[in-house]
């Protein structure tokens, strides 16, 4: 967890093979599970969120493909833990088509 804004951007691009400026929020996330880091691109420059937990550790969500809904990353960053859900589909402006 020593990395800071560049060493996180080489991680991104060397590992996760994907663009640190694309505007997806990157979470990364000791071994031990008791700090996370998210790493975030707003237009100008990079946001770096930090949290270290004094008790307990972050739980791990389930990952579809890699990734997190935000509504998951919000409840990894709080520490709720959701044992079962059930998400009810939603109208999306982008699933039809525009005249």
């Amino acid at each position: 967890m020593r990395k800071s804004f560049d060493g996180l951007c080489g991680l991104v691009v060397s590992v996760m093979q994907r663009q640190p400026t694309s505007g997806e929020v990157f979470v990364f996330l000791n071994r031990s599970r008791t700090h996370i880091k998210l790493l975030h691109w707003e237009h100008g420059g990079f946001v770096l969120y930090y949290k270290r937990l004094e008790q307990g550790t972050f739980g791990s969500p389930e990952l579809k493909k890699g990734e997190l809904s935000w509504s998951e990353l919000v409840l990894l960053v709080e520490g709720i833990l959701v044992v079962k859900s059930i998400q009810k589909k939603r109208y999306s402006l982008h699933q039809k088509q525009l005249f």
